[in-house]
């Protein structure tokens, strides 16, 4: 069966708009979500996911359209990105729970972004979107919630980007979860990953189609946002793994490159991924996220001295902390780090370290390497 993705709209009032982290006002917001399975009359089995950096609120099933997305909903998109841990019978069984997935504010799959269209000019915000942080993204799904009836979540769980979303929610929100799920993910942005995003920002901004993020009735800079995804894909998937990704062939188009020509598979497969993903996702989208996830310290969030302050208020949670062995985004010690500040704050904290030959995009591929811990902390 189709899966449709739903749409909440609110901040039409001033009284109802997002405050944003620099105390602006934000509105009217709309946030692109689905659903799977049925909220029980006591609203206690309800299961949020926080999706990654290029992920959207399509986790399982197949959505074949969304009319606000338009082309950059091709097919990569239309089964959901964890299709294989959700659904019925699944690791998380939507016989037994309801799972809603958000896309996050500043999106590009159907929630409020820089390429919605501004109600006071009646053309895209480009440029002109208010720059926002990771608190803000949450904060925005907030009156979904509550529109929704849901005061506490059974879980949370956030893989990459997606945990650092459930860490802040958790955190800052702990009334409103039990349990806390995170996989590859860290308590703040690390020096190597603001290099990598920095690197990106920098390919995107200099294309010359990008014209400070105003470039959506004219060219779109695909060749900067190709270029940032190259960049970011050797950290996403062990150098094993992309081996054994090549194909033995050589391919590029005449507008890649004037001068150089492809003459290896890896040069090819790197390309391949930075052109595919450039025709599904927005390069102001992409530089908006990265851009937060540089500035994100969840430490500095809660204006605390020691990492283990920022949990001395969430005494009834219980995590589980996923490390990956081959994980080069977000490295195992950074996981530890988290685990170690929940231990010294009295919190109930359990980590284990997967061991993987595909690197961080492991939480997307191998379900298997997760299935029992997660299953056994959802369904207590």
């Amino acid at each position: 069966m189709d899966i449709q993705t739903q749409f909440f709209t609110y901040g039409e009032k001033d009284s109802d708009k997002l405050k944003l982290h620099d105390g602006s006002l934000f509105g009217p917001i709309t946030l692109a979500y689905e659903t799977y399975g049925q909220l029980n009359e006591q609203k206690s089995n309800a299961i949020l996911i926080f999706h990654a950096l290029s992920g959207s609120q399509h986790v399982s099933g197949y959505n074949p359209y969304i009319e606000s997305v338009g082309e950059k909903w091709t097919d990569e998109c239309k089964t959901g990105w964890w299709n294989e841990f959700v659904g019925p019978n699944k690791l998380i069984d939507t016989d037994k729970f309801y799972v809603i997935c958000v896309n996050y504010f500043g999106g590009c799959y159907g929630s409020t972004g820089p390429s919605s269209i501004n109600p006071t000019s009646n053309s895209p915000y480009g440029g002109e979107f208010p720059k926002f942080s990771f608190g803000d993204i949450v904060d925005s799904q907030i009156p979904l919630f509550n529109y929704l009836g849901i005061k506490q979540f059974n879980s949370v769980i956030g893989s990459s980007l997606g945990g650092m979303m459930a860490l802040n929610f958790s955190s800052r929100y702990p009334e409103k979860v039990r349990k806390i799920i995170t996989i590859a993910c860290g308590l703040r942005a690390p020096i190597l990953t603001k290099t990598h995003n920095l690197e990106q920002i920098y390919a995107i901004e200099n294309d010359t189609n990008f014209n400070s993020g105003n470039y959506y009735k004219s060219k779109k800079p695909n060749k900067g946002l190709t270029l940032a995804r190259m960049i970011s894909h050797k950290t996403f998937v062990s150098l094993k793994y992309m081996k054994s990704r090549m194909k033995d062939k050589c391919e590029q188009k005449d507008e890649d490159f004037s001068w150089y020509k492809i003459k290896t598979s890896l040069e090819s497969y790197l390309l391949y991924q930075g052109n595919k993903f450039s025709n599904r996702f927005d390069a102001n989208t992409y530089i908006y996220l990265i851009a937060a996830w540089s500035n994100f310290d969840l430490k500095k969030d809660h204006n605390v001295n020691e990492d283990y302050e920022i949990f001395l208020n969430c005494n009834d949670h219980e995590y589980l902390i996923f490390s990956i062995d081959s994980d080069c985004c977000f490295y195992p010690e950074e996981q530890l780090e988290l685990n170690d500040a929940l231990i010294k704050a009295g919190i109930n904290s359990k980590y284990i370290k997967v061991t993987s030959e595909k690197g961080h995009d492991s939480f997307l591929l191998e379900p298997e390497l997760y299935y029992n811990e997660i299953k056994e902390i959802i369904e207590k």
